[in-house]
């Protein structure tokens, strides 16, 4: 194996978790205002709908810089992230060109993350991870 086929994985993962990891630390920081935000767009018991995103931020967040359960933790992280995009970051529905273009924006990196989030999916934590860690050994 390579270096970077060895490395690579693991600065994705930290690269992955700073990003939901400032995210979850935005939303407590944020409280008030990130609830009226989900209220602007609609969303429905939007304090419920903040704990749930912190807890499974803060999960998530811990399973790709452990590497411990990386591909459930990079389900949920995707399954979240993408609800989010597309409820959230409806840019189809807004007419003012600057705006759509923010929206867009916000949506593109969202997908993209997501790609990532796949990436680990597929191939797990690498073999700097908690999954990845060399048996036990047997004593006699």
């Amino acid at each position: 194996m390579s270096f970077s086929e060895t490395i690579s994985p693991l600065l994705g993962r930290l690269a992955l978790s700073w990003f939901y990891g400032s995210a979850a630390f935005n939303i407590v920081v944020n409280w008030s205002h990130m609830v009226a935000q989900l209220g602007a767009k609609h969303v429905p018991m939007p304090p419920l709908v903040l704990v749930v995103a912190f807890v499974l931020m803060v999960m998530g967040t811990y399973s790709l810089i452990v590497g411990y359960h990386t591909r459930h933790g990079a389900v949920l992280l995707f399954a979240m992230t993408m609800v989010g995009a597309v409820v959230l970051h409806d840019y189809w529905h807004i007419t003012d060109p600057v705006l759509r273009r923010a929206e867009f924006e916000i949506f593109s990196r969202d997908v993209a993350i997501c790609g990532g989030l796949l990436v680990m999916i597929g191939m797990g934590c690498g073999p700097f991870g908690w999954d990845n860690r060399p048996p036990p050994k047997k004593v006699r």
